[in-house]
């Protein structure tokens, strides 16, 4: 996860909005506030905005569940800052 640009859209199961947002930097990665061709990925909730997941998908930004996500991040190790 270290590195990963990442943004998370639409409602999350397991997270608040600041509660993603600390666990991505927790785990190495970079929260991104909007959506751009440099991300590695979105975590797409539930509801997601239709014009943020056109804009993703025009940029072929990769979109993933947040079970996938939870799944990625449980084989990484946390980084240590």
């Amino acid at each position: 996860m270290a590195g990963k640009r990442i943004l998370a859209s639409g409602k999350l199961q397991n997270f608040k909005r600041d509660e993603i947002v600390k666990f991505v930097q927790a785990h190495g990665g970079q929260y991104i506030s909007s959506v751009s061709k440099n991300m590695d990925f979105i975590i797409e909730g539930e509801e997601m905005g239709p014009s943020k997941k056109e804009k993703a998908q025009k940029l072929g930004v990769p979109l993933i569940s947040e079970e996938e996500f939870l799944r990625m991040v449980s084989s990484t190790p946390l980084t240590h800052r």
